[in-house]
């Protein structure tokens, strides 16, 4: 089996070009048969009609050796019969093989009759005329051996075979270099790929589907190269996020060991391993979350909600939270429905509300406002709190970052709640933005539409 395209694509055009070519001859050849036979009966005629009046004007031995020494032999074949059935043959058949007269055909022609058969194919013309001599009437059959129609049709075939199958040759081995080189390198791109090198220049200009097919491969490099510089920091984050309660289990179990360990510490100790591993089992679980939401495996449920309604069971269920630091809110709710997931959606204002209570200062202040128009509801979440810098702000939705590194033992958390709200906000084909200045407080605005897609 034949594995390169090259190849496969010159061997096609040849079998193309000599297929056509046949097909064409013998069609070309059916088409114009009747008239060339047509023109073989005419030029057969004006022969016989030149060799009867040769006759007519010489003796019969005279005309005997003239019309022996006749050059139109090369392409005629006479036999010029007597009554009694025996013939004279002039010219050679060179292989060809004379047609056959019966004795009706013989008689009309003796009697004064005309006789004119065409056999099968082309221009295999016989012809019957009267000889009149001063020996009496003799038959004269005259039959064609290689037409010059016929000959021209079959050379013409020939040289226009040959001439294109050099000439298609030649073209098909340039366009071919041209059709396959940008295959080879998307075959080298992709070895290159397989072999974690993403740093791939194909440089095809083409406009036709290979270009179109290079183009999108490149985009398809893009996002294969995005997606694994996403995994690589994926794999640090996780690391290091589990490292690190590891490290204080590990450390405060082995301190367990210790046999002159006062209660009171040994309590202690046990506490800072349950809270480790009450964190490492949340990050387990966010990230679980996060990933089904990616995947979008888990559909959503949508039902009519009221968003007022909803905002304030969350205020109410994180009471001990900002009640403990003296943190007020400040609401402004329109009464809005909305066509959404309840439990996906409560985990949007669980998160943002929950982030805003502790960053923000002991006594501060959180606004929570609603506006709706003719599509979208917006609710605006405003706090006093520490604020994220400019440069963070468009990574704060990025799982495990967190824009306050340098309090990050201060204020707990994966750095993946963010990420989920992101999530389940564009799975609503919503949108979320946020404004912050350091040290002034940080708004989340969050837009959703009244009635998703269907689809969605």
């Amino acid at each position: 089996m034949i594995r390169s395209i090259y190849i496969r694509v010159v061997l096609t055009f040849l079998g193309s070009v000599i297929a056509g070519t046949v097909i064409s001859f013998f069609v070309s050849t059916w088409i114009f048969e009747d008239k060339l036979n047509q023109n073989a009966q005419i030029n057969l005629r004006n022969f016989g009609q030149d060799v009867v009046q040769i006759y007519k004007t010489l003796p019969v031995r005279e005309a005997d050796l003239y019309v022996s020494g006749m050059k139109q032999l090369n392409s005629y074949h006479i036999r010029i019969y007597e009554a009694s059935g025996q013939f004279e043959s002039y010219g050679k058949l060179n292989g060809h093989k004379s047609a056959a007269v019966t004795s009706e055909q013989l008689k009309k022609v003796l009697a004064g009759g005309v006789v004119q058969d065409t056999r099968d194919g082309i221009a295999t013309v016989i012809l019957g005329l009267p000889l009149k001599t001063e020996m009496g009437t003799k038959a004269m059959f005259l039959e064609t051996l290689s037409p010059p129609s016929a000959t021209f049709v079959v050379k013409w075939g020939l040289i226009f075979a040959i001439s294109s199958l050099m000439t298609g040759s030649l073209l098909i081995l340039v366009a071919s270099v041209y059709l396959v080189r940008p295959i080879k390198k998307l075959t080298q791109a992709t070895k290159r790929i397989a072999a974690g090198d993403f740093n791939v220049k194909l440089n095809i200009k083409q406009t036709t589907e290979i270009g179109t097919l290079a183009r999108s491969f490149e985009e398809m490099m893009h996002d294969l190269k995005q997606l694994e510089q996403m995994r690589r920091e994926f794999v640090t984050n996780v690391s290091h996020e589990v490292q690190s309660p590891l490290t204080s289990i590990s450390g405060y179990a082995s301190a367990l060991k210790q046999v002159n360990l006062s209660e009171q510490e040994r309590n202690r100790y046990l506490d800072i391993i349950i809270s480790e591993a009450k964190r490492m089992s949340k990050m387990s679980d966010s990230l679980l979350k996060l990933s089904l939401l990616e995947s979008q495996s888990q559909q959503l449920r949508l039902t009519t909600l009221s968003l007022d309604e909803q905002i304030r069971r969350v205020i109410v269920a994180l009471q001990p939270q900002w009640s403990a630091r003296n943190i007020h809110f400040e609401l402004d709710l329109e009464n809005v429905k909305v066509t959404a997931d309840h439990d996906q959606l409560n985990q949007v204002w669980t998160n943002i509300i929950g982030n805003s209570i502790k960053f923000s200062k002991d006594g501060g202040m959180i606004k929570v406002r609603i506006e709706e128009d003719f599509k979208n509801v917006t609710v605006r979440i405003s706090d006093t709190g520490i604020g994220i810098p400019l440069e963070d702000q468009k990574r704060i939705f990025d799982r495990f970052f967190k824009a306050d590194r340098s309090h990050s033992r201060k204020y707990d958390g994966s750095g993946m709640g963010l990420a989920i709200v992101k999530q389940i906000v564009s799975l609503h084909q919503g949108d979320i933005r946020v404004e912050s200045e350091p040290g002034q407080g940080t708004t989340f605005m969050i837009t959703l539409p009244i009635h998703p897609p269907t689809d969605s």
